[in-house]
């Protein structure tokens, strides 16, 4: 899967999706400190191990920076960035239940904001699976060359 580059200076505005998960009964939302058990165990339960440790990074930066989905106080989603590499968006998931619903947007629109924040003009989405759901949610492009990206000769 290739890498997939985004011009932070093109998001969308985040505010329709975050109102529109509201009216939902969805809150996006940045992760605190004292939540990282509870984030790693979701994302171990319905992903793996090797995201929860990914995103253990997340913890250490200031601001945290993972975004959550919370229905009815349980976590539903997530999305990380600055965990894997410098400008890296991900990784990211969504409970099965509530995929297709906007909630993966607008996590995914919450960090790519959080990357913009910190000074950055450009985001990485790295291995990236739905392709055409980055190109049209945020105009990313695919990086040339970029099949094997970071995620190779990896530990088993």
């Amino acid at each position: 899967m290739p890498d997939l580059l985004v011009n932070l200076l093109k998001l969308p505005s985040l505010e329709p999706d975050v109102v529109r998960m509201e009216k939902a009964g969805v809150l996006i939302r940045r992760a605190q400190p004292f939540e990282i058990t509870l984030v790693r165990s979701f994302v171990e339960e319905h992903f793996s191990v090797a995201w929860a440790d990914e995103i253990s990074v997340g913890f250490a930066n200031k601001p945290v920076s993972i975004y959550i989905a919370v229905l009815e106080k349980q976590i539903v989603g997530f999305a990380a960035y600055e965990c894997t590499r410098k400008t890296f968006f991900g990784p990211t998931g969504v409970a099965e239940l509530l995929r297709g619903l906007g909630v993966g947007r607008a996590l995914m629109i919450a960090s790519l904001w959080g990357l913009k924040e910190l000074g950055y003009v450009y985001g990485i989405i790295g291995g990236a699976g739905p392709i055409d759901f980055y190109e049209k949610a945020v105009g990313a492009i695919v990086i040339p060359g970029s099949d094997h990206g970071i995620y190779t000769n990896l530990l088993k």
